[in-house]
């Protein structure tokens, strides 16, 4: 374990000394892409929603070149450790447990509702069935500690289709996701309450890179600042907490 973690660090270093090295290069910014709508693949085939456009703003205000890659989620961190881009910027919630492996930029929402979504007309037992989430993710994690059953799947469309089938009582996600699927489908249906999980979403930066970090936590700041943050946020991910 110490040998793994030991190559590991010296990956992220060699990792954060190319992009200092390429100072003025590209900055690849990593997203899943299945995440509506905080980012999802238009029918052009291109990276969009709020983060999109967030992260087009950011790197406009930090005077940086970027450029889009998607990335499944279930490795998404392993992958900027080891130098296949230099952000994250995926919906990605702050905790401690990621905060030991990389660093994070300032938060650019605020603790956002997570809530279940379940087959109309149910009422599951929340806290003693079987539980659908993303792998890795905040929600997963809440539900291992609620005495539930957890059931994640690596692509958030996946544990939809768990509740619809019936391999899942409800699934726990981000509210902001669900809604849309609430209001568009008569055979799901919120259940129970909202929970507040993680501090926020923030980007996630090699820990070698804190020049990266800096930059972007500042035009963060900027546009908390002058409202533009806060005017996406009521575009984007409307009835969400502002700044």
């Amino acid at each position: 374990m110490k040998n793994l973690l030991t190559a590991s660090a010296a990956l992220a270093l060699s990792a954060g000394l190319a992009f200092a090295a390429g100072h003025g290069q590209t900055v690849r910014l990593g997203t899943e892409g299945a995440y509506p709508p905080y980012n999802f693949i238009n029918d052009a085939g291109e990276v969009d929603g709020f983060e999109r456009e967030l992260g087009d703003e950011l790197c406009a205000r930090a005077e940086l070149t970027c450029e889009w890659v998607t990335n499944d989620w279930d490795s998404i961190i392993p992958n900027l450790v080891s130098g296949n881009y230099d952000a994250i910027i995926a919906g990605m919630s702050i905790t401690d447990e990621r905060d030991e492996v990389i660093d994070f930029t300032q938060n650019y929402t605020q603790p956002d509702p997570s809530a279940y979504l379940a087959l109309a007309g149910t009422s599951p037992d929340l806290e003693g069935g079987v539980i659908a989430a993303q792998a890795s993710t905040i929600q997963a994690a809440h539900v291992t500690g609620t005495g539930a059953t957890l059931l994640e799947f690596a692509t958030p469309d996946e544990t939809i289709a768990a509740v619809r089938n019936g391999e899942a009582d409800a699934v726990l996600a981000d509210k902001a996701f669900l809604q849309p699927l609430a209001e568009e489908n008569a055979d799901l249906e919120f259940t129970g309450e909202d929970v507040l999980i993680g501090g926020g979403i923030g980007m996630g930066i090699r820990e070698s890179d804190t020049e990266l970090k800096e930059k972007f936590s500042a035009a963060i700041q900027s546009m908390k600042d002058d409202g533009s943050l806060n005017a996406l946020i009521e575009k984007w991910l409307p009835g969400s907490a502002t700044f």
